[in-house]
């Protein structure tokens, strides 16, 4: 119902603010972006809704338009090439799937500015941004493994990706750093878009006595976060603050802020600065990763100077 009621009120944004079909972004002096989010669409609560929320943002504060498209079949060149035709300074695509269509398209219009989100092309005219997962999601390690009772905490990833697998190993990693004797399961849904699943493989790790489960799934996690809620256990999201998804559960989140990097790649633009193709890293140091707020359990002193140890370093 959530994700019904996210999606409506962005139909009523579009409506207000001007970003469809027939107002193409042709506002004079203006910069437009054409956004192409994943396979799950708007309303995952992650990874889209984070890209979206930037977008939002430099349309309020430095007057840019913006439109989006949806690739739920996986449509990934058709949807990019629309957003082309529209004539925006700048197309986004977001994760490794839409990395084929890009660079494909990146040939065919030369001139064209392209921004690659957790993925990496090789083609001059696409910018890429990669986030170091691994720090981020290190941090989630290290709670999970510092608080929990059972000595067994899960990770629940979407499709078995470099990105996805970057999370599990930072993961694993901080649990390991703290607790020694902690088990980590792992499963892959090999989905992001299924919170029917990820309700039921968390509900398998909570049988085998996982009491904190942290999730990079997009709308398959959003199932997890609520399935923990109900086993009466502990959660982290990511990508976003998940908090709100499933209250009681969720503890913290590992944010990544495609949300400010977009912001800053439009700010760019709106000043008059071209891209340049590179590759850009956003880790812990960069404020790209980082921990929304620690809720529902308290660390204890040293337990809070383990963690600001590892931000601060």
């Amino acid at each position: 119902m959530k994700r019904v009621l996210f999606i409506a009120l962005i139909v009523i944004t579009i409506i207000l603010t001007g970003c469809n079909d027939d107002n193409n972004h042709t506002a004079d002096d203006g910069i437009s972006a054409g956004l192409l989010v994943t396979e799950s669409g708007l309303g995952d609560d992650s990874f889209s809704d984070s890209a979206f929320h930037g977008l939002e943002q430099a349309r309020d504060e430095l007057g840019i338009t913006f439109d989006y498209r949806e690739p739920f079949e996986s449509d990934f060149v058709a949807q990019m090439e629309n957003l082309i035709e529209q004539d925006h300074d700048v197309i986004i695509g977001l994760s490794y799937n839409a990395l084929a269509a890009m660079d494909q398209l990146a040939e065919k219009y030369p001139e064209q500015q392209f921004v690659l989100i957790d993925a990496v092309s090789e083609k001059d005219n696409v910018t890429s941004i990669t986030f170091k997962e691994d720090e981020g999601s290190y941090l989630i390690g290290l709670i999970a493994g510092m608080k929990t009772e059972s000595d067994v905490v899960g990770f629940i990833g979407g499709e078995r990706i470099e990105v996805v697998e970057k999370f599990e190993e930072g993961f694993t990693k901080g649990v390991k750093e703290v607790n020694s004797e902690a088990d980590v399961l792992v499963e892959y849904a090999e989905t992001f878009d299924d919170d029917g699943l990820g309700a039921q493989i968390t509900q398998d790790m909570v049988e085998q006595d996982a009491d904190y489960i942290f999730h990079a799934a997009g709308f398959t996690g959003v199932g997890t976060l609520k399935e923990a809620e109900k086993q009466g256990i502990y959660a982290f999201g990511v990508d976003t603050d998940q908090y709100f998804v499933a209250e009681d559960a969720v503890v913290s989140s590992m944010m990544k802020n495609v949300n400010i990097a977009l912001y800053d790649i439009m700010e760019k633009l709106a000043n008059g600065e071209k891209l340049d193709g590179s590759h850009i890293e956003l880790g812990i140091e960069e404020e790209g990763v980082g921990l929304a707020p620690i809720r529902l359990i308290q660390l204890t002193e040293s337990e809070q100077s383990r963690i600001d140890e590892v931000v601060e370093q």
